[in-house]
């Protein structure tokens, strides 16, 4: 007997002003199985996941939970048999990790929204289930990206939904907090429930999936057993030739120093030290990666580099400019307009895309025009040198939207990376 599709789309495409970003997809999730959604920045998932959320309207095909087409059941009624954690996290300004939490019973209040002695006992199980209880009390911005995605996977939970959507759930989690994860949803399998995961670390789809439907461009390549998948198969379908994983790294060639960061020390909102003593330089002609657990310091350190933290005594980034070696320019203290002012080219890629580094509501060339806005002597805004800025973005990352004012919160997350560091790259930093 054939298994019983839980969720499936026929013949899917989505797009904006009559331009397809995704086509004819085809892709199924039946009960008590774990499929892995994967693709190449800009593939499209993103794009799924907003429609079957109904944040986008499909141009034709349909997207059917348990053969009810999507469109055709109440907002309630689906939020009890599906539930999605994005990657663009909300940010409920004044809300307890409790109160967060608290937010996926909604389908089961009345209109008063009331919780229940039931509702208040699922809330303390699913935060126990993904150990936040001793985060409860706690103000949800004041979190770390690491501990407001688990706060969302166990708001998530307590909707008991048959279908569980996940995009990137494990890119600020640590080894130990991904290995629980993959435990509560092999628990959901277990139960007969659905797990839809969208990631780009090919070692988890193969370790937690049993399926895994791959995506090209905004087309359905296939899916595949993951039983008789590997990476180097998933890499080939995703990028549509055959990729070389292990790449040869060359020493940098007359390296010199071009920033160096001494004692850097660096205080959070609620005066938490979170940098103690940094120091290390960086040269020109070489990638220098800042590794560490989500929420260890890593955006601050960034942010401190940029002019956007306020440092701590004694703290000294300074800057060697080239010709200039002997005359090293001191950053801290200076705002991001200082240092762009004082010849520095600085460009910063947030962590936080659409909250810090773009505006979702803007198009392409407005923000291109957030880097170049206080250029130039007219009175009026120069408009002709960010839609040139934002047409060359567009050609050379091949970034796929509608038009250069189509607002960049309706692109795919991979497209939205593209126009982010597009424009920092564009001025050669």
């Amino acid at each position: 007997m054939e298994e019983r599709e839980l969720l499936h789309t026929d013949g899917l495409s989505v797009g904006y002003h009559g331009k397809e970003l995704i086509k004819e997809i085809g892709i199924s999730l039946k009960r008590g199985e774990i499929v892995t959604l994967i693709g190449p920045n800009g593939a499209g998932k993103s794009t799924i996941l907003k429609t079957i959320a109904k944040q986008l309207q499909e141009i034709c095909g349909s997207v059917y939970v348990e053969n009810t087409r999507l469109c055709e059941l109440p907002e309630k009624e689906l939020a009890k048999k599906m539930s999605i954690v994005f990657t663009e996290r909300i940010t409920p300004e004044l809300m307890t990790v409790a109160d967060v939490v608290a937010m996926g019973r909604y389908p089961y209040t009345g209109g008063l929204g009331i919780l229940t002695p039931k509702d208040e006992a699922v809330v303390a199980q699913c935060m126990e289930q993904i150990r936040i209880s001793p985060l409860k009390e706690r103000n949800f911005m004041s979190l770390s990206d690491g501990q407001k995605q688990r706060v969302l996977l166990a708001k998530a939970l307590c909707q008991e939904p048959e279908i569980l959507i996940l995009d990137e759930p494990t890119a600020v989690l640590t080894p130990q907090e991904t290995a629980r994860l993959f435990e509560v949803i092999r628990n959901m399998k277990a139960d007969n429930k659905s797990v839809i995961i969208i990631t780009h670390k090919l070692h988890e789809v193969l370790e937690i999936s049993d399926r895994v439907a791959i995506l090209r461009k905004g087309e359905y390549i296939g899916t595949v057993d993951t039983c008789e998948a590997t990476e180097n198969s998933l890499t080939e379908m995703m990028v549509g030739k055959k990729v070389e994983l292990n790449i040869a790294r060359s020493a940098p060639v007359n390296p010199v120093k071009r920033l160096s960061v001494s004692h850097l020390t660096v205080y959070n909102r609620e005066d938490i030290k979170v940098l103690d003593d940094v120091s290390f330089d960086v040269y020109g002609g070489e990638i220098l990666g800042i590794a560490g657990i989500s929420g260890n310091g890593q955006k601050e350190l960034l942010e401190a580099i940029a002019g956007l933290q306020i440092t701590g005594q004694g703290s000294s980034i300074e800057f060697y400019e080239r010709g200039k070696e002997n005359q090293p320019l001191q950053l801290v203290g200076k705002t991001p307009k200082k240092i762009r002012d004082a010849g520095v080219h600085l460009a910063f890629v947030p962590e936080d895309r659409l909250g810090m580094g773009l505006v979702g509501s803007m198009g392409m060339t407005g923000n291109m025009l957030l880097k170049s806005y206080g250029k130039g002597a007219s009175p009026l805004t120069d408009m002709r040198t960010p839609k040139k800025m934002a047409e060359k973005v567009k050609e050379e990352l091949e970034v796929v939207t509608p038009s250069l004012n189509t607002p960049v919160s309706r692109l795919s997350g991979g497209n939205v990376q593209k126009v982010l560091v597009g424009r920092e790259i564009a001025e050669a930093p």
